[in-house]
C-alpha cells in the first residue's frame, strides 16, 4: 500500500496523473539509437520527449497541476515562472482548458521560445518578460500572485507538477521488456528527475538512475557537496532549461534520496552533442534536452554491455544559437583556436604565415589587423580551424619558430571575450 504525505509522492499518483493527462498529451517513442549503441558498444534508447506536443515533457505536470485546481481556482487564473518549456505548458494547458494564465520569462529566453509560448497559449495567456534568469522572474511572478490571489504553477517544486513528470517512468516501463541498467536524467530544478526517480525505485529498482546537470549551473551537486540546498551566487544561463540557482525544496529530497549517482556537463560537449545527433540522427535538441545523451561520454566504461535510457527532455531550440553552439563545440574539440599573432611589418610576412606556418588543412576562420603605430611588428588576432586536434602542437610550433606567436587566447577568456 502507497502512503503518501504531503513532502512525499506515490506511486498511485502518478498513475493518476496519467490518467489526467491522458489524451492531451503524446505517449512519446521509446527509440532504439543504433549509432549510439555501436559507439559505446551498449543498448541505447532514447526517450523522445522532444516529439512532445508542446516539443518538452513539461506539458505533463503543467496539464496535471491546472486540472486539478478548484472551480474557483480556476477562475481567478493561474501564473507561472519559466524559461521557455514549463511556460509553453502552461499556455498550451490555459488554452486547452479556458483559463487564463500570466507567464513571467526571463528577458534572456531565446525568441523562438517566447513565439512558441504565444502561439500555444493564443488570447488565453499574457506574456510578462522580467529579470535575467529564471529565479528574477519566479520571485516577480510570486509577487504577482500574491497582489492578485493567482494560483503559482511552479515549474518543478510542487507534488502534482512532480507527479505528472513521473509519467514519463511509466511510459519508458511499459515500452520495453528488457531490464533497464541505466537511466540518464537531465537535472535542473529537477522535477523530471523526482518524478521518474520515484517511479523506478518502485517498478525497476536494479536500474542505476544518474542525474545530469550543466557545468555551469550544478545546483544539484553544489546542494549535495554542503548537505544541504543552496543558492548559487551566480549561473551561466547557456542551457537555459537547466539553469536555474536553486532546487525546489521537494525535488532536491528526492533526487537526494533517489539518484545513485550525478555528474556536471560542460557547455562545450553539450554543444559538440546537440551537432552529433542533428548530422547523424536529424534530431533538433535543446541543450538541456542533450544533457543525458552527452553524459554517455563520461560513463562510457560503465555503460559497456548495458541496456540504457537516456530521457531526451526537449527540442526547443533557437537556429539563431547555431554559430555559438557550433563555436563552443569546435573548442571542446580542440579544433579551433585563437591568437595574438606578431606579423612583421614588411610586405610578404602575411603570405609567409599562410605558406610556411599554417598546415595543408589549417583553415583561417577570424582575422582581425589594424596598423596604429610604427613598430617593427604589428599585432592580429587570428582565428584558426583545424582538421584534427593533433595539428594543434605542430602549428605552435611552426609560429614559434618563425616569430610569429604573440599569446594564446583559448587559455584567457577574459581577454578572448573582450577582443572577439
Amino acid at each position: 500500500m502507497n502512503i503518501t504525505t504531503k513532502n512525499s509522492i506515490s506511486l498511485e499518483q502518478i498513475y493518476k496523473a496519467q490518467h489526467n493527462i491522458k489524451g492531451v498529451i503524446e505517449h512519446t517513442p521509446l527509440v532504439f539509437m543504433k549509432n549510439f549503441s555501436e559507439r559505446y558498444q551498449a543498448t541505447i534508447y532514447f526517450k523522445r520527449e522532444d516529439l512532445q506536443v508542446v516539443r518538452s515533457y513539461k506539458i505533463r505536470g503543467a496539464f496535471n497541476k491546472i486540472q486539478g485546481l478548484t472551480k474557483s481556482e480556476l477562475k481567478n487564473g493561474v501564473v507561472c515562472a519559466s524559461a521557455g518549456n514549463h511556460a509553453q505548458g502552461v499556455a498550451y494547458a490555459c488554452k486547452k482548458l479556458k483559463v487564463k494564465g500570466v507567464i513571467f520569462m526571463p528577458v534572456t529566453t531565446p525568441h523562438q521560445k517566447i513565439d512558441q509560448v504565444k502561439m500555444f497559449g493564443g488570447k488565453f495567456i499574457e506574456i510578462q518578460l522580467f529579470g535575467d534568469s529564471f529565479d528574477d522572474s519566479q520571485k516577480a511572478a510570486i509577487t504577482f500572485c500574491t497582489t492578485n490571489k493567482r494560483t503559482f504553477v511552479h515549474p518543478f517544486d510542487d507534488l502534482e507538477v512532480i507527479a505528472g513528470q513521473g509519467t514519463v517512468g511509466l511510459e519508458i516501463l511499459n515500452d520495453t521488456t528488457n531490464p533497464i541498467d541505466y537511466l540518464f536524467l537531465p537535472v535542473g530544478g529537477g522535477g523530471l528527475a523526482s518524478g521518474v526517480s520515484n517511479v523506478f525505485k518502485v517498478l525497476s529498482p536494479k536500474t542505476k538512475i544518474v542525474g545530469v546537470e550543466p557545468k555551469g549551473a550544478p545546483s544539484l551537486t553544489t546542494s549535495l557537496k554542503n548537505g544541504k540546498n543552496t543558492t548559487l551566487t551566480e549561473i551561466e544561463n547557456f542551457v537555459d532549461g537547466a539553469a536555474v540557482k536553486r532546487m525546489g525544496e521537494l525535488t532536491f529530497k528526492f533526487c537526494k534520496e533517489l539518484l545513485d549517482d550525478t555528474n556536471t556537463i560542460c557547455e562545450g560537449l553539450i554543444c559538440s552533442t546537440i551537432l552529433k545527433v542533428y548530422n547523424e540522427n536529424a534530431m533538433v535538441v535543446e541543450p538541456a534536452g542533450v544533457l543525458s545523451i552527452a553524459a554517455l561520454e563520461k560513463y562510457k566504461e560503465k555503460i559497456k554491455g548495458k541496456t540504457v535510457v537516456c530521457v531526451v527532455s526537449g527540442g526547443n531550440n533557437d537556429i539563431t544559437r547555431m554559430e555559438e553552439i557550433k563555436e563552443r563545440a569546435l573548442f571542446y574539440e580542440g579544433l579551433k583556436h585563437y591568437f595574438i599573432i606578431k606579423f612583421p611589418q614588411r610586405a610578404g610576412a602575411l603570405k609567409e604565415f599562410v605558406v610556411d606556418v599554417l598546415g595543408p588543412n589549417d583553415d583561417i576562420a577570424y582575422f582581425e589587423y589594424t596598423k596604429k603605430h610604427n613598430r617593427d611588428k604589428g599585432p592580429a588576432v587570428v582565428g584558426i580551424e583545424l582538421d584534427t586536434k593533433e595539428d594543434f602542437e605542430p602549428l605552435v610550433k611552426r609560429m614559434k619558430q618563425k616569430g610569429f606567436l604573440g599569446e594564446y587566447l583559448n587559455e584567457k577568456p577574459e581577454l578572448f571575450q573582450f577582443l572577439i
